[in-house]
């Protein structure tokens, strides 16, 4: 019987959970042409990864959900989603599933929803209030369980995303126990000032980045007005920026230095950090400022240590080693005569992107929130009592660990590829071997018996030499397209046959990878991504997801656990796009932090939509509190320093043209013109064909809607199943 050996007793195990169904075996029957080659039989073989039974939590399982999510994501009873937007202290009523989160904001309005088109960002604020509560509530139990003898209070570096509310947020939420900001140029310095201005007058206004006269008088005027504003200095010819200005304007500064440490993790964001580092002061340079304060009396000015040794620390032990540094620079500087009463640690609380507890990752962490603030407090403790120092306040710039988990975005599979080949008829097969040359007929005459031999690689190799003589042959003109497409499916059959399993496809996704995923372009930055639901189906095959842009480069191909496909499921029907399928909705976590600030518009495709959820105990528990539309086209091309309305104009006047070429009607110029008009507002993302078209337009707060019946509402909270509206921004 010629079959395909693994067909039977499969060398490739089947992944925990499945068992693959369907015909597996070459066909049986010989037939013989009437050049007498003999040909394989229509027989289609079919391989579906089926589970035995599947249930939610073996998805939550496949992709690592209760590692890389908790405390805030899981997987429900629904197969959906939930977020918890309290952390642990989430109760079950609670919990928030997101597909009707994301069903609610993309539903047209005059169906109850938004009308906003995707991709979307969800934010939740309480996730963000969490996470501030609970880096407050690590460092408080540290303190109080090591006995130190000061108090913590972070900064929110805006670099991480400086979008409005979420600077808002922190500021707002932290204001209890004096959470600051820390900015790296003039315009980040202009908005903290602005928040904090609501703030508590305690928190710290670190003032970090290259900086010139106009920075540092800016600077000097926050303190002025009364913010607790920090100058740290990144290169030692600061400090006469700092020392000249302050003078003119009659303000006595408080500065900060920063340390170059020798400590520093070899990991890819580590780079900064070390004796080579882009910012920082040498022991000897940090000398001559002190030398140079007691020189203008300005010594009780130095009143921060900052020192930082790179983002996403792995361990404990290097964050111990570090801070151990760091203090005993703080500890000399004391000795010196210096004011110090500070240290920032900086930035370096790392994410567990892939869940592992890894501590030989960029994408790892080894260490909880309540593990690190310890190794932090020890650390300075133990330097500073040995030294007989007063215990100083702490400061850290978390800003990846505090944003990151509160922003998710929400993108849309339009079609994947198919690997499914029509049945070949024994016609065609026939008039196949007919029209084959000698070469190649010999090939095929091997392949086939090699499958009755069951000698798989052989069948590879036989085939491979078939596929290729006949694509030279189409190359020379011998060979018809139809002939050639034959040997792609007979090839394509004994591959699948022998592979058993069905090759990784190609979903392709309403999104601009250099647009919203911008660190897995640049830098191979691995996020979480799964679907968010149809989580208590088990997902049948495995893909790769290639966004809208034409570039080879738009594609995510790599994934957590070192993964180079991810498990999905069939898409419905014919996708979402065309409207005659159900949407398949997948979510990119965990990126908060840098993705939004580095986003490109390549192809011109912009920002996604947004949406900012809260918790609450309505009968959907939660309520959308601000939505914006993503940047129209309009808005890209005015980036690009093109204006929309003369573009329209000379489109308009093109119209008006070709109508008055011997057409006296000009209602079809006028319908033309209206139709491009459209065009212009509308996102450059994909469009369902029932959606409605509800874009922002020329920034000046309005939009537009094809529903004549949509009419926005001004910072309304949604609350009742009929009341979903936004504030315009």
């Amino acid at each position: 019987m010629p079959a395909l050996a693994c067909c039977g007793d499969a060398s490739v195990e089947p992944p925990p959970g499945y068992v693959f169904a369907g015909e597996s075996t070459l066909p049986t029957s010989e037939v013989f042409s009437s050049s007498g080659v003999p040909t394989f039989t229509n027989t289609t073989a079919t391989f579906v990864a089926m589970p035995a039974t599947w249930a939610p939590a073996q998805s939550a399982a496949l992709y690592r959900v209760d590692g890389w999510g908790a405390p805030y994501f899981t997987v429900n009873s629904s197969g959906n989603i939930s977020i918890r937007p309290h952390g642990v202290e989430t109760l079950a009523h609670q919990e928030i599933d997101l597909l009707k989160v994301v069903k609610k904001a993309s539903k047209p309005t005059s169906s109850g929803g938004l009308g906003l088109q995707l991709p979307l960002i969800v934010r939740f604020p309480d996730v963000l209030k969490n996470r501030l509560e609970s880096l407050q509530s690590a460092f408080n139990f540290a303190i109080q369980s090591h006995g130190y003898e000061a108090h913590y209070q972070g900064v929110y570096p805006v670099k991480c995303n400086q979008d409005r509310y979420v600077v808002e947020d922190i500021v707002d939420f932290g204001s209890g126990f004096r959470f600051g900001l820390e900015a790296g140029s003039k315009p980040e310095l202009l908005l903290a000032m602005s928040c904090l201005c609501k703030g508590s007058p305690e928190a710290f206004l670190v003032c970090n980045g290259f900086k010139d006269a106009e920075y540092v008088s800016l600077a000097l005027v926050a303190r002025k007005l009364h913010l607790n504003t920090v100058i740290v200095l990144e290169q030692e010819e600061e400090l006469d920026i700092v020392i000249d200005i302050s003078r003119k304007l009659g303000v006595r500064p408080v500065i900060g230095v920063r340390a170059k440490l020798r400590t520093k993790h070899s990991g890819h964001f580590g780079s900064t950090s070390g004796e080579n580092g882009k910012f920082g002061l040498t022991t000897v340079q940090i000398l001559r400022v002190v030398k140079k304060l007691e020189q203008f009396e300005m010594l009780d000015c130095l009143q921060l240590l900052h020192f930082h040794i790179g983002s996403q620390i792995p361990s404990t032990a290097l964050l111990a080693d570090g801070v151990g540094e760091a203090a005993q620079i703080y500890c000399e500087l004391v000795r010196l005569g210096a004011c110090v009463n500070v240290i920032d640690i900086g930035g370096g609380l790392g994410i567990d992107y892939d869940g592992s507890k890894s501590q030989d990752s960029d994408i790892s962490v080894g260490y909880s929130l309540e593990e690190y603030a310890s190794a932090v407090v020890q650390a300075v403790r133990l330097v500073c009592d040995r030294k007989g120092v007063k215990h100083p306040v702490l400061c850290s710039e978390s800003g990846r660990a505090i944003v990151s988990h509160h922003s998710i975005l929400l993108f849309e599979a339009i079609s994947a590829s198919s690997y499914q080949s029509p049945p070949m008829s024994f016609d065609g097969l026939q008039d196949l071997v007919e029209r084959l040359p000698s070469d190649a007929l010999a090939d095929y005459r091997n392949l086939y018996a090699a499958a009755v031999r069951g000698e798989n690689d052989t069948c590879l190799l036989y085939a491979e030499q078939l596929k290729h003589r006949c694509v030279e042959q189409f190359k020379e003109g011998s060979l018809g397209i139809e002939q050639l497409a034959a040997v792609d499916g007979l090839c394509e059959f004994v591959s699948k046959v022998i592979e058993v399993s069905d090759p990784v496809r190609t979903y392709h996704m309403n999104l601009s990878v250099f647009t919203s995923i911008p660190d897995f372009w640049g830098i191979g930055q691995l996020f979480p991504i799964i679907p968010i639901h149809r989580l208590d189906e088990c997902p049948a095959v495995r893909g790769i997801l290639s966004d809208l842009t034409c570039d080879s480069d738009g594609k995510i191909d790599k994934f957590i656990g070192g993964e180079s496909s991810l498990p999905l499921h069939e898409l419905e029907g014919n996708g979402c796009i065309s409207g005659d399928g159900g949407s398949y909705y997948l979510g990119m976590f965990l990126g908060g932090a840098y993705e939004e600030a580095l986003g490109g518009v390549h192809n011109l495709f912009g920002g996604p939509s947004v949406v900012r959820v809260s918790q609450c105990d309505g009968p959907h528990g939660f309520a959308v509190t601000h939505a914006t539309p993503g940047p129209s086209c309009g808005d890209v091309l005015r980036m690009m320093q093109f204006e929309p309305h003369l573009m329209f104009e000379t489109l308009k006047h093109r119209a008006e043209e070709f109508a008055n070429n011997g057409d006296d009607d000009s209602s079809g110029s006028i319908a033309l013109a209206s139709g491009l008009a459209r065009y212009f507002d509308n996102m450059p993302y994909l469009m369902a064909a029932s959606s409605c078209s509800l874009t922002a337009a020329g920034g000046n707060g309005y939009y537009y809607c094809n529903d004549d019946n949509f009419v926005p509402s001004v910072d309304s909270v949604a609350v009742e199943d009929e009341q979903w509206s936004y504030c315009v921004a």
